[in-house]
């Protein structure tokens, strides 16, 4: 892609620095080291690497769910964000390519009946969502007869499942498994309720930003700088969204 660099940093980085949001409530992405407070993930490594391709500063912000980030959008507060792909925000959002794919499933008590996720769907049945994740979106349009429970951040949501009883919490597959390894009664359905898309993302009206960060996405991809990345935070499991001219 032969791009004019003013123009691109002009678009994606009018304020003469790149303002990231950085979605910790998705740990496969996005992680905070508790003894000095750095940030660090995939998405982090994407944002530097991107910073440093147009020779700008980067300016990192923390936000401790997805629902967070989008609604940060509406006070201007980022140039460049870190989020799954979803209809609701694509209204205000351009969306690159997936370059990740992560697993959308159900924490449920070890005794309970449920094997799929498909069993959860079903009238009284009560389930816990971190409030605007993508899988709060999927849920809320596909869902037919279960009932979500909002808590404001994934791990809120677990707390939720606990405290009122409920038949599931949903969530990212590898950190809820982290956590069912850790707690006693509880285990994770084998199945999917959905495949969340992760994406890069710019608002909506930055057409030079959106078609720049397309093409960075995809040579990052392809060479394997995504691939490492996770791998490096640990992230080994994650599956790594390949272009679909790749």
């Amino acid at each position: 892609m032969s791009s004019d660099i003013a123009a691109v940093r002009r678009d994606l980085a009018p304020y003469g620095e790149l303002r990231v949001a950085i979605n910790l409530g998705n740990p496969v992405l996005a992680q905070r080291d508790e003894a000095t407070g750095t940030l660090g993930g995939v998405s982090v490594a994407l944002a530097n690497a991107l910073a440093q391709e147009l020779g700008v500063a980067v300016k990192l912000a923390a936000y401790d769910a997805a629902g967070k980030v989008f609604a940060a959008l509406e006070d201007g507060q980022w140039d460049l964000a870190f989020l799954a792909i979803e209809p609701v925000r694509a209204e205000k959002i351009a969306f690159s390519e997936p370059y990740v794919s992560i697993d959308g499933t159900y924490l449920v008590r070890e005794q309970s009946p449920y094997q799929s996720a498909s069993d959860l769907d079903a009238q009284g049945h009560r389930i816990s969502v971190g409030r605007g994740a993508a899988y709060d979106l999927y849920l809320t349009r596909t869902l037919q007869r279960a009932e979500l429970v909002r808590g404001e951040t994934s791990a809120s949501a677990i707390d939720l499942f606990y405290e009122q009883g409920l038949e599931a919490a949903a969530g990212v597959r590898q950190p809820l498994e982290r956590f069912a390894t850790s707690a006693q009664g509880v285990r994770v359905l084998a199945d999917n309720f959905t495949q969340i898309r992760q994406a890069m993302a710019v608002p909506k009206a930055r057409s030079i930003a959106a078609a720049y960060i397309q093409d960075f996405i995809s040579r990052r991809v392809k060479d394997g700088f995504v691939a490492n990345a996770l791998a490096e935070s640990g992230q080994h499991d994650a599956r790594v969204a390949l272009p679909k001219a790749y």
